[in-house]
């Protein structure tokens, strides 16, 4: 069985569903992470799309979630503290964006969720790649929150709120404007906006909704 919540950067939908996935004990899968880990291969290749792209046909990207912690390795590198960088940050909605990373992104997700009960957060999960998942929920949040949060997030690099509230609101305008599957709310999403809602209020409100399915969807 397969859960996922989309939502803009900042909305919590990373933090949240490593907390539904520690509660009810299943598998996470941090589809961004995979992203930024495309990203960081993309930067090393000094933004050259053909070496890049050559490069990522070449490398072996994988990842697992143990110990609450997801982690994603390029060649058996653990890169886990890499993608988190300002760079990678900046380029992620660009690499994104690109059609054949999301394909070869996706396709590492679909391979992953054949067996278990996971939860997946990301951009376009609902309406892309997982279009029949068992349950789905779309979070928002107002800028300046999700802002807030993400420099708590990164209280060790030098960088301003500031910096932070203009490249989310970037990404937030690339992510929903792309030609290939754009950010947007699935239309049998569940909506939850967290501006206002504490972190176990709504970590609560999901594990809620898919308490009935875990005891109903057998592993496959």
């Amino acid at each position: 069985m397969i859960v996922v919540i989309d939502g803009p950067a900042g909305s919590g939908k990373s933090s949240t569903a490593k907390a539904v996935a520690q509660k009810l004990k299943i598998q996470y899968l941090d589809s961004g992470a995979l992203y930024r880990a495309a990203t960081l291969i993309y930067n090393k290749c000094n933004q050259d799309r053909d070496k890049f792209f050559d490069t990522l046909n070449e490398v072996n990207i994988s990842f697992k979630y143990s110990d609450a912690f997801f982690s994603v390795f390029v060649n058996d590198e653990n890169i886990s503290t890499q993608i988190r960088a300002q760079e990678v940050n900046n380029a992620v909605s660009i690499v994104a964006a690109m059609p054949e990373v999301r394909a070869y992104v996706n396709a590492l997700m679909h391979e992953a969720v054949e067996h278990d009960h996971y939860i997946a957060d990301g951009r376009d999960l609902g309406t892309a790649v997982f279009p029949k998942a068992r349950l789905k929920f779309f979070m928002i949040a107002d800028l300046e929150v999700r802002a807030q949060r993400r420099l708590k997030e990164m209280d060790d690099q030098n960088i301003s709120l500031e910096e932070i509230r203009e490249n989310i609101a970037s990404r937030d305008a690339i992510d929903s404007s792309r030609d290939s599957d754009p950010l947007k709310k699935a239309p049998d999403a569940i909506e939850i906006d967290t501006t206002s809602f504490t972190f176990e209020e709504q970590v609560e409100f999901i594990c809620a909704h898919i308490r009935p399915h875990l005891e109903t969807a057998p592993k496959q």
